[in-house]
């Protein structure tokens, strides 16, 4: 199966955008057409797979509640408390690991700690590796015991 790179660096944009639009809806609560509309101004937009975008932002913005619920029971904390940054990086990947099967844990798991390590704190990579680790034995356990 050959792979289709534009593809790949297309979602790339589209995780670092959602990311960063997620993140702004968490501190601004700005409402979600206006929150799609002012990333389409972005300079990356054109970058990034379009749909994609749409996609996660607006399921993480409708189901974030669920979202900190699956995550929850691996934080040694309230969702609330994680840094905004992080708290957005964690929607983000419980969403794709969740509802995204054709998505392998691993691309999540290493595009989620690629965010981490460009936009978050200085261990912030190490929290949300730990924390999604934890997460794909439960989400994706089938996946993962199948690769040994």
């Amino acid at each position: 199966m050959a792979v289709d790179r534009t593809l790949i660096h297309r979602r790339h944009s589209a995780r670092r955008l959602a990311m960063q639009a997620i993140y702004s809806w968490q501190l601004a609560d700005t409402p979600l057409l206006d929150l799609l509309a002012d990333f389409r101004t972005d300079i990356d937009y054109p970058k990034a797979d379009s749909a994609y975008f749409e996609e996660l932002v607006s399921t993480v913005v409708k189901q974030s509640r669920v979202l900190d619920a699956l995550v929850l029971p691996y934080l040694a904390r309230s969702v609330e408390t994680v840094d905004p940054v992080e708290r957005a990086i964690l929607r983000l990947a419980t969403y794709e690991l969740q509802s995204r099967m054709d998505i392998p844990y691993r691309v999540v798991l290493d595009e989620a700690i690629g965010l981490a390590r460009k936009f978050g704190g200085t261990d912030g990579h190490k929290f949300i590796n730990g924390v999604l680790d934890k997460l794909i034995q439960d989400l994706r356990s089938l996946e993962k015991s199948a690769e040994k």
